[in-house]
């Protein structure tokens, strides 16, 4: 992609990193983003990187994934670090920054957090989904030995047998032992950004 743009004479880039992305981290994702944006800085354009926490929305992969368990079955498994914390942020203030950053000079060369106001652990998540959706379910901490053991069958039989992306694999176990929070102070001056309240923003499309 930087190439291509580089060919066409492209000269603003804006990239798409992910909270927890640093050098030497454990998990592969995080390794690959690491990478990502080390070329995007040596890319000789004017670039602008973003390290969104979990971006939450319609369509997205999280918060639908939980609503969709809450539905079919009377116990929720919790997955991870108990202690572990997330800030969720709503897509609408991710589009608005990257837009926004488009036309804001000061924002080149520069990477920006971006996160919700709220920070809740696993569990505390779940339960806003829960209140949203006005169920009641019990909910399961996973011991992580047998965590791992589903995600390693998950990451052999979707690939081989389904030719679908595991819903869970190894890498993911690893993420959500970690923090998943940041400091939007920066990119929330600069673009003007307004984080919403989780509850009330996924309640727009659970309910």
């Amino acid at each position: 992609m930087l190439a291509a743009a580089r060919q066409a004479g492209v000269k603003r880039f804006i990239h798409m990193s992910a909270l927890g992305t640093r050098p030497n981290a454990v998990s592969r994702y995080h390794q690959s983003k690491w990478a990502a944006e080390e070329a995007v800085r040596h890319s000789g354009l004017e670039f602008t990187i973003f390290r969104p926490s979990l971006i939450y929305g319609p369509r997205d992969q999280f918060v639908n994934l939980f609503a969709k368990i809450i539905r079919l079955s009377p116990v929720v498994p919790i997955i991870g670090s108990r202690s572990a914390r997330f800030a969720p942020v709503a897509v609408e203030t991710v589009g608005k920054a990257f837009v926004s950053s488009v036309s804001e000079p000061k924002s080149v060369g520069q990477t920006y957090d971006l996160c919700g106001l709220e920070t809740f652990t696993l569990s505390g998540l779940i339960d806003q989904i829960l209140e949203v959706m006005q169920r009641k379910r019990m909910k399961l901490h996973v011991p992580a030995g047998l965590a791992r053991c589903q995600a390693a069958l998950l990451e052999f039989i979707f690939p081989q047998l389904l030719r679908k992306a595991p819903p869970l694999n190894r890498d993911q176990l690893i993420m959500l032992q970690e923090d998943n929070v940041g400091n939007a102070e920066r990119a929330n001056e600069l673009f003007g950004l307004k984080a919403a309240s989780f509850r009330e923003g996924i309640r727009r499309y659970l309910r």
